[in-house]
């Protein structure tokens, strides 16, 4: 399990002596993580930490470059938790969906408005906002006029559909800001709480949370300048509409570290098992990670963008049955069930302003091919 392997080498990479029993090509593993050094040194990122596993045998674990450059510099550690932005939306509130659901609290197919009265919209069921098919534009300012949740969610109540739901897939973070208001409407409970209750705390991710404590700045990297705010972010959230919802948001608002999101991916792959803890059934994990958009313009997955063809940020070599998603700090993971491999990339490329880290989107898919690329025998 891969849970035992990394309390054996917690925060350090892995022997090479674990790599042949895995089929993996240890000068070739070590190229694949070059790309991620060379991307500090060219400055798309003032750090990164890369994390890859396959068959529940950590391959390699690294840290490069530095977690904050200002005000004052520190260096990028391996356990460095980081702002996940987008990530969110998989990982906390796409599971969090799907765990009510196996709880008989909620169905893919129940209308929007039965949960959100003042939505108003009919046609809009859950599984359109977890597609991205919903209509919703993809993103509107909520914050700049300093209004509070309950005025957010109203003015997303209010928002026009931009198209009719089901016919195109147009990625939405106000779908997903809509989807945590209907969990926590259900629940009771915020976001953060609901989720650490079912996900986090079983699966003992005891560094993944919303609104990190102030003890912990120390080992968060930066990520922007923001202008609104005047100020280097530094374990605030840095998407601005997610920070004007008290840093809890349907959309981004996640911190965690490599090892925690590794721990999370080796859960999927154990079709939602992870040592003795169960968070989801292996059917549910087969409906969440198959093509749910089919004739649309992108294949979706629920919460989970798939594998595509030309342009992909998953690359080339990756299997069609290849599942994962980015954020915009400069996060990404992609999981492949074929192959029992999961890559994880974590960068601050926003620090110190996100003008600097667009070349991001091409480091991508060259490392998680180049990791393909170390198996042997394929």
């Amino acid at each position: 399990m891969l849970a035992k392997m990394m309390k054996k080498q917690k925060y350090k990479s892995s022997r090479t002596d674990h790599l042949e029993r895995v089929d993996i090509d240890p000068t070739k593993l070590e190229q694949a993580f070059q790309i991620i050094k060379e991307g500090v040194e060219r400055r798309v990122y003032p750090g990164a930490v890369a994390l890859t596993s396959r068959r529940g045998v950590v391959l390699k674990h690294k840290a490069y470059g530095k977690a904050v450059l200002f005000p004052e510099e520190k260096i990028m550690q391996v356990d460095t938790i980081f702002d996940l932005a987008s990530l969110t939306k998989p990982i906390v509130t796409a599971t969090s969906t799907m765990v009510l659901i196996e709880q008989g609290r909620l169905r893919l197919d129940d209308k929007v408005v039965d949960f959100v009265p003042e939505f108003k919209r009919e046609a809009v069921i859950i599984k359109h906002l977890l597609v991205h098919t919903s209509g919703l534009p993809a993103w509107k300012d909520f914050y700049s006029e300093g209004r509070s949740y309950q005025e957010i969610i109203g003015e997303i109540c209010q928002t026009e559909l931009g198209y009719s739901p089901a016919t195109k897939v147009v990625y939405s973070c106000i779908g997903f800001i809509l989807l945590g208001e209907i969990i926590q409407r259900i629940t009771h409970k915020s976001l953060a709480l609901f989720s650490k209750e079912n996900i986090f705390t079983p699966l003992g991710m005891n560094n993944t949370f919303f609104n990190p404590p102030i003890e912990l700045k120390e080992r968060i990297a930066a990520t922007e300048f923001c202008r609104w705010r005047k100020r280097i972010l530094i374990g605030e959230v840095h998407d601005e509409n997610a920070y004007a919802l008290g840093g809890i948001g349907g959309n981004a608002g996640l911190f965690s570290t490599a090892y925690d999101l590794a721990i999370f991916c080796q859960m999927l792959l154990n079709k939602g098992k992870y040592d003795k803890t169960r968070i989801l059934s292996s059917s549910t994990i087969e409906e969440m990670t198959k093509n749910q958009t089919e004739g649309l313009n992108e294949p979706r997955g629920l919460g989970w963008l798939l594998k595509s063809g030309k342009g992909s940020p998953a690359g080339d070599f990756l299997s069609t049955a290849s599942y994962g998603h980015t954020g915009f700090t400069g996060t990404s993971l992609w999981i492949d069930p074929v192959r029992d491999l999961f890559i994880i990339l974590v960068t601050n490329r926003v620090h110190p302003d996100r003008r600097c880290g667009e070349e991001i989107s091409r480091i991508r898919p060259l490392f998680n091919d180049a990791v393909v690329g170390s198996i042997m025998g394929i």
